[in-house]
């Protein structure tokens, strides 16, 4: 009796120490709370209201309709969108094809082979050993894993999470697509106001030229004034090409992401942007941003996908059940007519799945989908403290620019007002013909660096709005997680799961 209980103990360990278990595989990313984010000293000379979250169709505040009709045109070509659109689509079908797995299959198979059998085979009937015979076969089989502990359920809505994330990333494309055509606008615009200056600038070189020549001739000049103003006038030619190459790069680029071919850049207009004032934000920008940010929003799904994948490869240890039925008619060699009850043959019944050893396989998967979700969870808390901090980075931008404007335009006065003294002086004999010219140097200066602080005024109006969400609400999604996350424990610290 001692000498089977030794060796039974011993077999019994082994069993237990190999058989598959999760015991000691565990989560631990943690989602960050939003409201440990503090924003309200960087953002607390900014107004807030309950409405100031982007609207669907923000470009339209700009009171630009070519602004408006080139984003609409963008929005039905552009090639990223389709890719997109493809992307959420195949996301749908692998959710599809695993929601399959976990219904009931069923195949029907008709089959005829014809073979030597040997006479010593104990399977076939005498008649037809040691003969060619062909066997028919008329088959119908059913099969249905019951998935009792949910895995297989898991898994699907793991599928479906990503699905969901796909179609909120087409989301975000639509919207990264409308920020890059308004602020490839912006450019345009900034690049028509700087061929404006250069222009001006050309014909006041070419006028202080002149001006110089005949000082010159006169004796009142040397030749080294004529060749600086000389040297002004090719600087100034140079910036009105630059200037040129400007317009054409940003219509090329609206080509580009209009989805067009480079002669539809040629056909749009000088744009005719109006100025949003200054920032206003949501009052509850931290928590509600959650909701409002599309990358936020898709990154939560994934989460979500995530924390299904675990539950369902824990499920992977416990064991299952399935059940199966075939019925069919089968007949070898020629004496027996398929179609006839003699060939008739069916079975049924269930099949249990107990796993024991498999190499560690069950326990790798689950640690792959632990720390995915571990990742998926970093990832989100990344893009989160991102956002918020994009928020505050563009709302001091904003601040400093407008703060900016306003004293180049006091500068910009100072210059107007200097130029129009000069003007009078020489039109009172008080001062030479270069007096004013130079003054007008100067106010064109002021007027090129204005139009640049404009230009960058929008463009960080229009950064701000992306950072904002760019007018996507997905406080549905949020709430829906939210409420799922309450109803069932998450991923983090799940229970080991072991069957010997």
């Amino acid at each position: 009796m001692r000498s089977f209980a030794l060796p039974a103990a011993i077999a019994f360990s082994l069993v237990l120490a190999g058989c598959a278990t999760s015991r000691g595989l565990h989560t631990t990313g943690t989602l960050t709370d939003p409201g440990s984010l503090k924003s309200e000293r960087s953002l607390a000379d900014v107004q807030l209201s309950p409405t100031a979250w982007p609207a669907q169709d923000w470009w339209v505040s700009y009171g630009d309709p070519q602004l408006t009709a080139l984003i609409d045109e963008a929005l039905k070509n552009n090639p990223s969108l389709d890719q997109a659109q493809a992307r959420a689509r195949q996301a749908q079908a692998i959710a599809d094809g695993v929601n399959s797995a976990r219904k009931p299959q069923a195949n029907f198979d008709a089959a005829m082979t014809g073979a030597y059998l040997s006479k010593k085979n104990p399977i076939y009937p005498e008649y037809v050993l040691g003969k060619f015979a062909w066997s028919k076969s008329l088959t119908a089989d059913f099969s249905w894993d019951l998935d009792l502990w949910g895995g297989k359920r898991a898994a699907w809505e793991g599928a479906l999470g990503r699905s969901r994330a796909a179609e909120i990333e087409a989301h975000a494309a639509r919207i990264e697509l409308s920020v890059n055509v308004a602020r490839a606008y912006v450019q345009l615009s900034y690049a028509f106001a700087a061929k404006d200056v250069a222009d001006a600038e050309f014909e006041r070189a070419n006028r202080t030229l002149d001006v110089t020549r005949k000082l010159v001739k006169g004796g009142l000049g040397t030749p080294q004034q004529e060749h600086f103003a000389d040297s002004q006038v090719a600087g100034a030619e140079q910036q009105k090409v630059a200037a040129d190459r400007a317009i054409d790069a940003a219509r090329s680029s609206l080509s580009v992401l209009l989805g067009q071919g480079p002669d539809r850049g040629l056909a749009i207009e000088r744009p005719h942007l109006t100025d949003l004032g200054p920032a206003v934000l949501p009052d509850k920008l931290p928590v509600d941003l959650l909701g409002r940010r599309a990358d936020l929003v898709a990154a939560r799904w994934e989460i979500e996908a995530a924390n299904k994948d675990v539950k369902a490869a824990k499920k992977d240890f416990l064991p299952n059940i399935s059940v199966s039925a075939m019925a069919g008619l089968i007949a070898v060699g020629a004496s027996t007519n398929v179609l006839s009850m003699q060939a008739r043959q069916y079975a049924f019944g269930p099949a249990l799945s107990l796993p024991l050893f498999d190499g560690g396989r069950r326990r790798a998967h689950l640690a792959v989908a632990d720390a995915e979700y571990d990742a998926m969870v970093a990832r989100y808390n990344g893009l989160l403290i991102s956002s918020l901090n994009e928020v505050s980075d563009q709302v001091s931008a904003l601040a400093s620019v407008r703060q900016q404007i306003v004293l180049e335009k006091r500068s910009m006065d100072d210059a107007q007002k200097s130029w129009d003294d000069a003007l009078k002086a020489y039109q009172g004999g008080l001062k030479g013909p270069l007096t004013p010219l130079t003054s007008r140097q100067q106010l064109l200066t002021a007027q090129q660096r204005l139009a640049l602080l404009e230009s960058q005024q929008n463009d960080i109006s229009i950064r701000l709005i992306e950072a904002l969400g760019g007018g996507f609400d997905g406080s549905n999604d949020v709430a829906q997680m939210n409420e799922a996350a309450a109803a069932a424990p998450q991923a983090s610290g799940h229970a080991d799961a072991a069957r010997p």
